[in-house]
């Protein structure tokens, strides 16, 4: 890409500076395009607005987890050869399917949060009807590769044995599938809008009712996986119907619907040109920790090291719905105030965000340490496998110094239109750089287990430092300039975005 891009700072802003607003309304210059420290009023103001969006946020994604947590309880609970095909099948819907559909959505944040900070409405509606088609579309050849997964699966070792049940638990994921090619789109449009609450009040009564639907499709109708698989597409389209509900009857909220048209059909370059490099880098992301599964498995203690790199995945993930928010709403803060023409103030956003990300990281890491010697019991009791989780948990809190900024610095490249950046980030660190350590350490200088760790540490390191790095060089002004050429010019005109403006009461 060429230096004067105003990804990289230039071009845009260059010919002269440009004036930001402060939060008093105040004009001040904004000659200096790198990061700076807000005062502690401004910093407090901020936190507050990034509460409001993050915590509910925070509450959905466990929420979220407990529903798998749920479904692998059900499935144990039908036998060891169901556990194990229904865990294969969620593994291999995950990485072939659902990282791909969040990947894709998360295109829409670019677009949607300066929509709504430049009070355009109808673009930001046009984009949740587009995204929602552009998922739809992906599903095909994803379910192509579902109905195909045993010759896959068998051309990668795994155990013939499982296939009944894993290809069973997959093919009545497709109504999952469908279910989440809306709920991703719904999910975002009212992120984008600052509408976190409602999504964790249907997350919450949809997980209450997701036990007695599992038992009634599992015990009183005998369906077996079936009846799990069913379970969780029922959760998610309860979700939906929450959201549709609320979406109906809310005054607050952006009506999606509001005059459809074929407009929804035309210019869908700017949508694809985001939503592709976004879904790279979820996808880069999340392979990753399969590829260490692979890895473990060749080591001298195949089997208590995957077991423990089980273990640790779990506690990584529960660690990482933290800083993940944080960058949900950091990404919905920057486009909102991108949207709106404050340069000054999204990069207020930025920088404060990016000291509570460090915070967190902190806390993690404390976390890990405290815990060593005890969180591997919640989990098993065989010996080994604890020795390998205990020797490793410092090592997985101090990725996480690097982890909690890194993620919160990507909700702010995507903020600002910059996914391509976050996934070549992602490649460079995780694969030119932490898969090669990883194999080094745990292979060629004989750290077993804790070596390939060693290769996140590595892979954490170098994509923090360049996020980091990304987000510190960044000109808010060019970016205040790519924002209105991404919304289509202007702060709200428009006949079509004045009469939208009157459904949000």
């Amino acid at each position: 890409m060429h230096r004067n891009d105003p990804l990289y700072g230039g071009g845009l802003a260059e010919a002269g500076d440009q004036e930001g607003k402060t939060t008093g309304g105040e004009e001040k210059k904004m000659g200096n395009k790198s990061l700076c420290w807000p005062n502690i009023n401004e910093a407090v103001e901020e936190l507050i607005s990034l509460y409001q969006i993050v915590w509910p946020i925070v509450i959905t994604s466990f929420l979220l987890y407990s529903r798998s947590v749920v479904s692998m309880l059900f499935l144990g609970h039908l036998g060891d050869a169901e556990l194990a095909g229904g865990s294969l099948a969620i593994a291999f819907a995950n990485i072939t399917g659902y990282s791909v559909l969040k990947g894709l959505a998360m295109g829409m944040d670019p677009i949607c949060g300066p929509a709504f900070g430049a009070k355009r409405w109808a673009v930001l509606r046009r984009t949740f009807q587009k995204t929602i088609l552009l998922l739809l579309l992906s599903t095909i050849p994803i379910s192509v590769l579902w109905i195909n997964m045993e010759p896959i699966l068998l051309h990668l070792g795994q155990d013939p044995a499982i296939f009944p049940s894993a290809k069973c638990y997959l093919l009545f994921s497709f109504p999952d599938l469908l279910a989440q090619s809306f709920l991703h789109p719904l999910r975002i449009f009212l992120k984008a809008q600052s509408l976190t609450t409602p999504l964790t009040f249907c997350a919450a009564l949809a997980l209450i009712l997701h036990i007695p639907i599992n038992w009634l499709l599992i015990s009183y109708f005998n369906l077996g996986v079936k009846g799990v698989a069913l379970a969780s597409a029922l959760n998610t389209v309860n979700i939906n119907m929450g959201l549709v509900a609320y979406l109906l009857l809310s005054e607050k909220a952006l009506k999606p619907w509001h005059g459809t048209s074929l407009a929804c059909f035309q210019e869908w370059a700017p949508l694809v040109k985001l939503a592709a490099p976004s879904m790279v880098s979820v996808c880069l992301e999340w392979w990753w920790y399969e590829v260490m599964l692979i890895l473990c498995g060749l080591l001298s203690e195949p089997q208590p090291s995957v077991a423990a790199m089980g273990i640790l995945i779990q506690t990584t993930g529960l660690m990482y719905v933290i800083p993940s928010s944080l960058g949900m709403g950091l990404s919905t803060r920057v486009g909102h105030e991108l949207g709106a023409g404050q340069p000054a103030r999204a990069r207020r956003a930025a920088s404060t965000g990016l000291v509570v990300a460090m915070v967190f990281g902190l806390a993690a890491f404390v976390f890990t340490v405290a815990v060593r010697g005890v969180w591997g019991r919640m989990f098993t009791g065989e010996t080994r496998i604890l020795a390998l989780t205990a020797a490793a948990l410092p090592i997985v809190g101090f990725c996480e110094l690097g982890n909690c900024p890194q993620t919160a610095g990507c909700g702010v490249l995507r903020g600002s239109a910059r996914p391509t950046f976050g996934a070549n980030i992602n490649f460079s660190s995780f694969y030119l750089v932490g898969l090669p350590v990883a194999a080094v350490a745990g292979f060629r200088l004989g750290l077993g287990f804790v070596g390939l760790w060693l290769g996140l540490v590595a892979a954490q390191a170098s994509c923090a430092s360049l996020t980091l790095y990304a987000v510190a060089r960044t000109d808010w002004e060019a970016q205040v300039e790519r924002a209105e050429e991404l919304t289509g010019g202007g702060f709200g005109d428009g006949e079509e975005d004045d009469l939208e403006a009157s459904l949000l009461g």
